[in-house]
């Protein structure tokens, strides 16, 4: 599939189960933990994984998570969403399941995580692509989401602009996020993602 680095492996993208999701929170974990070592300290890392990333089975309802398979194995997640809420997994506080308006507000980029073992070679690029067209088929015209500062540079290279520094306290340790904005391109193709 384009964009994955080893052209010989075999791909999938598919919406994510609930099934998956106790799998899931151990791939967000390791990715958590290995991915963010250079950019948050150790305090800082505990204190995300243990308050702020994680499983949104919110996100799994809706069907709008997605999980990839590289040759059978769980390689990445990622999601969009219709709903209020930027960022955060089941165990997060600050949490809204109002549904946006397409015609005034962006859709949410949420929750990208990939397994270390498959860093940098093009999954995140995968899913995003994936929900772009669907947010865009439902007729949203901007995105928005709160990154880590590992994922700074792979949003910036995707047209996401920068829009404000956020710093979340969490159990005495304050964790710097940078939320992002994109407009999405009215001419491009937004089918809605199909599975397989």
């Amino acid at each position: 599939m384009a964009g994955v680095e080893d052209a010989g492996a075999s791909v999938d993208i598919h919406l994510t189960q609930m099934e998956e999701a106790g799998e899931l929170a151990a791939l967000i974990e390791r990715s958590a933990e290995e991915l963010s070592r250079d950019y948050y300290s150790q305090a800082q890392r505990i204190a995300a994984i243990t308050h702020v990333f994680g499983v949104d089975r919110q996100l799994i309802a809706d069907r709008t998570y997605f999980t990839v398979l590289v040759n059978g194995q769980m390689a990445a997640c990622g999601g969009w969403s219709r709903r209020e809420t930027l960022f955060g997994g089941d165990q997060y506080s600050d949490r809204s399941a109002r549904l946006l308006d397409p015609a005034s507000e962006a859709a949410r980029i949420r929750a990208f995580f990939v397994d270390p073992a498959f860093a940098r070679r093009g999954l995140a690029s995968l899913m995003l692509d994936a929900c772009e067209r669907a947010a865009g088929s439902e007729g949203f015209t901007a995105l928005e989401l709160m990154a880590t500062l590992p994922g700074v540079p792979f949003y910036a290279s995707r047209g996401f602009e920068h829009k404000d520094d956020i710093t979340v306290a969490l159990d005495g340790a304050d964790v710097p996020f940078v939320a992002m904005r994109k407009v999405l391109n009215r001419s491009a193709d937004h089918q809605a993602f199909r599975t397989s």
